[in-house]
């Protein structure tokens, strides 16, 4: 606001003032963490970037899937089997690596089918292990909000001896199931945010 409109207060003094108010609140707003759809199925409508990695590299049977259903939201189906040293089926999505150090946590809007399901982040493709933290799926609806903080180091079902997740970078996220028994399951995702 120039010196002439402090004396001469008129509409487009006012009009100018604002607009700049405006400006600042929204850079303001943008660095603040606000919400960052990290994949939004109902917007991108496919699963190209997406893969699935069942215990068939160490020599299992279980089979899961990933594609769009009709309600427009990702579908991770399948089924688990113990058999031949198996138990588990995933489905990734790899990236180019992201500065989240702005973020605090991860949230999944999600509908599964009662069955516990494993989330997963890797800082680096490269790295062997990953960041995991379970949550319990009821059949309806939910809204999951995960910490940074909760995320533990795990490599094949092993807790390893090092720090949680910084949340400094992310280049993978993953679903996995394997609760040690054989089943079917179903995992509707919407929406996976950053905040």
């Amino acid at each position: 606001m120039d010196s002439l409109c402090l004396f001469n207060v008129n509409h487009k003094c006012v009009n100018n003032y604002m607009k700049s108010i405006g400006i600042l609140l929204l850079f303001s707003a943008m660095n603040q963490g606000n919400p960052y759809y990290l994949f939004n199925f109902q917007s991108e409508k496919n699963t190209a970037q997406w893969f699935v990695v069942d215990d068939g590299v160490m020599g299992g049977l279980s089979q899961g899937e990933m594609f769009i259903n009709d309600a427009g939201n990702g579908l991770f189906k399948g089924y688990v089997t113990t058999e031949n040293n198996g138990g588990f089926s995933s489905v990734r999505y790899k990236f180019n690596k992201k500065d989240v150090s702005k973020f605090k946590q991860v949230i999944l809007k999600i509908k599964g089918d009662g069955k516990s399901y494993q989330f997963r982040i890797k800082e680096s493709y490269s790295q062997r292990y990953s960041f995991i933290t379970t949550f319990k799926t009821s059949g309806q609806w939910q809204i999951i909000k995960i910490p940074f903080s909760s995320f533990y180091p795990s490599f094949r079902g092993y807790d390893l001896d090092k720090p949680n997740y910084s949340g400094e970078t992310m280049e993978e996220i993953a679903f996995l199931i394997g609760n040690k028994k054989k089943e079917s399951f179903a995992l509707e995702i919407e929406n996976i945010v950053l905040e």
